[in-house]
This record gives structure tokens, C-alpha cells and sequence, in this order.
């Protein structure tokens, strides 16, 4: 059977402009009342209710595939996020027969589970566990709210994650894949590109067993560029996130960004989005956008070609990895 998320490839560019990453939507902001999404709270809801949350991810929904996006990133910890994504594409199918033949493609994700209990006060908001027994149970659960599940990915595995040594673990992931369903893995901290490197080499059955990896990647943590080159190599499909550094190079912009933003016409967030869908390893890049308004302006990187200048430019914004993830990790759910 052919890997559904094969089916979108990156889309490339005539007129001399670079080979360009695709765009998904990622849903964490918009499935639970606290995130740190730094910035987007005006985008959201002033009603934080349940309902309010799941009219409004239909809105965001909606206005995504209207701009052409044809992926929809979830996970199990975003709160109801898998949910609202549920509801939103079953009214979209009642409505229109054809629905499932143009419908995006849906990539979820295991291995935390969601205990904030929709309070934006609460001490701990999602709990870790890679145990096969929660990869079963949340597999369940993510069936009941999606009807297509085209990627499921473990969420955030890291290199002390029991995953890599679980056998019983590893086999249910290759039962799922064999029947169908693409297997990923997230990756996070400073040790990404040694995860991504280690995870590329398991095998199950005599199959590789993940076609997917979705890796933090920005102009403050480029990191993990080399790993996932090597990835896409190997033909794995890639997918960034936290492109904008969950806000902070939109709301703290490094000078040279807004020297860049200001020589195109283009806002901070349509210049840091570029540079990521310039990646050529890169295949998708996912948007974190809290609000309508916010999303097409995120999509405005679209009309946004970096030159190799604009680029060399931008680098020098890197920081220490282990800077990155440590100011990563003090940013406030709210």
C-alpha cells in the first residue's frame, strides 16, 4: 500500500525560485486553554470554554484549507485538539459527499497525555509515557475522535525514551504500519540530531520502521539541519515545527530578521517562515497560528524568496543549543 503521506510532495518552484517546503497547520494553541504559544493570546477566543475552543478551531480549520493547506498536525496532549479536528472534518463530510476524496491529511501523535483538565492554572499540563501500554490506549482514543489517521507519530522521543529498546513496543508500531498508517517520531532538546540519527536506524520485521520526522527548526535553533538532511535523504518525510520559536523571533526579533523583513516588504513572521521552506531537506512546515488573521499572515512567506545574502544574513541568529531549550523550557503556559 502507498504511503499516504507521500501523496503532497514539496512543491517546486519555476523562475528560478528554490524548491519550497508545503505548509500544515499545527493544532497545539487552538485544542486546549493554555499554551506557549508566546504572543497569540488576542488570537484566541476572549471565551475560553470548550465550545468556544471547538467553533473556533473550525473557523481555523476552514480558513486553512481554503489557503490551500492539505495538512492538519494533531496529538493526543493537545488537550481536545483531536476532538474539535474530529467534529470539524465529520460536518465537512455530511456536508459534501466528495469530502473524503480532497479532505487534508491528518497526522497525529502518542506518548503524552493531556491532565491539565482545560485549567489555565493548572501545575502540569501533560504527562510523558512511552509504554506500550499507553500507545495502545491512546491509540484508541485518537481512532474515536479521527476518522483518517494518515501519520501517528511518538510525541517528543528523546534518547532516554524506553521506546528504542521495547521490542513489544517496537512490534505494535510495525502491526500499525503494515496496516497502513505511516509511523513518525518528534524530536526535542538539544540532543535532536543524535535522536533523529538513532531513530533512522531502527527496523522492524526488516522494514524501516518510521517515514516521518517532525523536528524543531528555526533561525535560533538550526541545530538539527544536518540530521534531518540526512533524513530526507533516506527519503523520510520532514516536517518542522516551532518555526517561530513559539513566538519569540516574531515577538523578540533578532535585528538582522527585521533588517531582512524590512528589504522585503515582508512581515517577521512571512521572513522566519521562508527561510525554513527554503530548507531543501525540508518538506513540510508546520504553522502555529492562533487566529485567522494570524494564519494569512503566516502564509504571506509565500510570496517571500530569500536570497543566499538574505540567508548568510540570518544565521549568525543562532543560539547554543542548550540556551535554546533552557529558555525554551521557562516560557509560561498561558
Amino acid at each position: 500500500m502507498p504511503d499516504p503521506i507521500f501523496s503532497s510532495p514539496p512543491t517546486a518552484h519555476r523562475r528560478g525560485r528554490p524548491r519550497r517546503a508545503r505548509w500544515a497547520l499545527g493544532t497545539a494553541v487552538l485544542g486546549r486553554p493554555a499554551y506557549i504559544n508566546t504572543g497569540s493570546g488576542s488570537e484566541l477566543p476572549a471565551d475560553r470554554s470548550v465550545e468556544s475552543y471547538r467553533a473556533h478551531t473550525a473557523v481555523m480549520l476552514d480558513a486553512a484549507v481554503a489557503a490551500g493547506v492539505d495538512w492538519i498536525d494533531t496529538a493526543r496532549s493537545y488537550g481536545r485538539a483531536e476532538e474539535f479536528v474530529g467534529d470539524w472534518w465529520r460536518a465537512r463530510a455530511a456536508a459534501d459527499p466528495r469530502w473524503a476524496d480532497r479532505a487534508p491529511t491528518i497526522s497525529s501523535k502518542w506518548g503524552y497525555r493531556y491532565v491539565g483538565d482545560w485549567d489555565m492554572q493548572a501545575a502540569v499540563h501533560e504527562v510523558k509515557d512511552h509504554s506500550l501500554a499507553h500507545f495502545r490506549a491512546q491509540l484508541a482514543l485518537t481512532r474515536a475522535c479521527l476518522p483518517r489517521l494518515n501519520l501517528y507519530q511518538v510525541h517528543s522521543l528523546t534518547l532516554d525514551s524506553p521506546l528504542f529498546d521495547d521490542r513489544p513496543l517496537l512490534a505494535a508500531l510495525g502491526e500499525l504500519r503494515d496496516h497502513g498508517v505511516a509511523i513518525g517520531f518528534s524530536s526535542s532538546g538539544p540532543q535532536q540530531a543524535e535522536i533523529i540519527r538513532r531513530a533512522m536506524e531502527i527496523d522492524v520485521d526488516g522494514a524501516r520502521l518510521f517515514s516521518a520526522v517532525q523536528a524543531t527548526w528555526n533561525l535560533l535553533e538550526p541545530s538539527a539541519g544536518p540530521a534531518l538532511r540526512e533524513a530526507s535523504r533516506r527519503e523520510l518525510t520532514v516536517v518542522v515545527k516551532e518555526s517561530l520559536a513559539n513566538g519569540r523571533l516574531v515577538f523578540n526579533p533578532p535585528p538582522a530578521l527585521q533588517a531582512v523583513a524590512r528589504r522585503h516588504d515582508a512581515g517577521i513572521d512571512a521572513v522566519a517562515l521562508a527561510a525554513v521552506a527554503q530548507q531543501p531537506w525540508a518538506d513540510r512546515v508546520l504553522l502555529g497560528a492562533a487566529g485567522v488573521d494570524q494564519l494569512h499572515a503566516n502564509l504571506r512567506a509565500d510570496a517571500v524568496t530569500l536570497t543566499e545574502q538574505d540567508l548568510a544574513e540570518l544565521a549568525p541568529a543562532a543560539m547554543a543549543p542548550a540556551g535554546y531549550w533552557a529558555q525554551r523550557s521557562d516560557l509560561a503556559w498561558h
